[in-house]
């Protein structure tokens, strides 16, 4: 992993570098809760959250009765039929299976695109007739480069852009927090990075404008808006414009997929936290010829793919995020 993957490095209470942590983390598809509060972070390992009799995350443990929780899931790739995984439905599939086993039901679920693999009816439909399965009150998507595919996303709009702005993007409020989706994966730059334009930038400023700095928010969009590694297009060309209006806010947790592994960093009052697939795992930045679909032995596949977990502590104004595989490593090493 790139060394400025992660610019906080301090160290916890049991010794172990946030550096280290993320790294062992980030690949070997360990889950970590991380807690925020006021800008500083502490990881937990899943093995300090699961119940070991269920697997499941201890009741009470997270989740206060009066706050609420969502879950991020990104890139299913639905169509994709290839040796890194010819059954993204059944992973899918799995992912739905974590979410309804989940002790408390999530208020809602983001999808942080690639919903489809080349953005035919067919998949959408697969994805709409699994989606209706999972136990939340609503699921907000943003797009990504595979859904607009050919038509711009003219198809991706009519399906899941009722009641948002320009390409897709849009906000809303719950129990205080302000939630912004942004669209960057429409007339992507050079090398395939994304790109937010000037409509979409003048439309986040006066979103934030009537909002106190002591607002929670929460940003999601496919392409990361920090620069992960620019030579695959692992980043949003015109994403400082937009951490601009957001520097004066103190707490902003931006999510994101595309880049199909667990990566996170802190840079001041904002924490860039990318999620892993559904379908398939990627290399790590710089370890392969190319970005794309990487094959691992079967038995290692669900343990590099799975979903994020959110919960929201309204008076303290926290943001626990959870990154949970497939399947759970059978060992969960943290590195010194």
């Amino acid at each position: 992993m790139n060394k400025d993957n992660i610019t906080h490095n301090d160290h916890n209470e049991d010794g172990v570098d946030r550096r280290g942590f993320i790294k062992c983390m980030a690949w070997a598809g360990t889950g970590v809760l991380w807690l925020m509060s006021g800008g500083s972070l502490k990881a937990m390992g899943m093995s300090q959250i699961l119940d070991r009799g269920t697997g499941k995350i201890r009741e009470g443990l997270i989740i206060p009765p009066n706050d609420f929780s969502f879950v991020q899931i990104s890139d299913s790739h639905i169509g994709f039929n290839k040796p890194a995984n010819p059954d993204v439905t059944g992973t899918l599939q799995a992912a739905i299976a974590k979410i309804n086993g989940m002790p408390v039901q999530p208020s809602f679920v983001l999808h942080t695109g690639d919903l489809s693999h080349l953005a035919q009816a067919e998949e959408f439909d697969t994805l709409d007739q699994m989606l209706k399965s999972v136990k939340t009150d609503r699921i907000f998507y943003v797009p990504g480069e595979h859904d607009v595919l050919n038509d711009n996303g003219k198809q991706y709009l009519q399906r899941y852009g009722k009641d948002t702005k320009g390409d897709g993007w849009y906000s809303f409020d719950k129990n205080g927090v302000h939630f912004i989706g942004l669209v960057n994966v429409v007339n992507t730059a050079e090398g395939g990075l994304g790109v937010l334009g000037d409509a979409q930038l003048k439309w986040l400023e006066d979103d934030l404008k009537g909002l106190t700095d002591s607002t929670p928010i929460v940003v999601f969009a496919h392409i990361p808006l920090w620069s992960v590694y620019p030579q695959w297009g692992w980043g949003t060309r015109d994403s400082e414009r937009a951490l601009s209006f957001l520097k004066r806010f103190g707490s902003v947790s931006v999510l994101n997929g595309h880049i199909h592994q667990t990566m996170l960093k802190v840079e001041g009052n904002i924490t860039f936290h990318t999620a892993t697939s559904t379908a398939f795992p990627q290399p790590q930045p710089g370890a392969a010829p190319s970005a794309g679909p990487m094959k691992v032995p079967a038995d290692k596949l669900q343990r590099l793919l799975g979903l994020t977990s959110v919960h929201y502590v309204e008076h303290d104004h926290t943001l626990a995020i959870t990154d949970v595989p497939l399947i759970e490593n059978t060992e969960k090493t943290v590195a010194q």
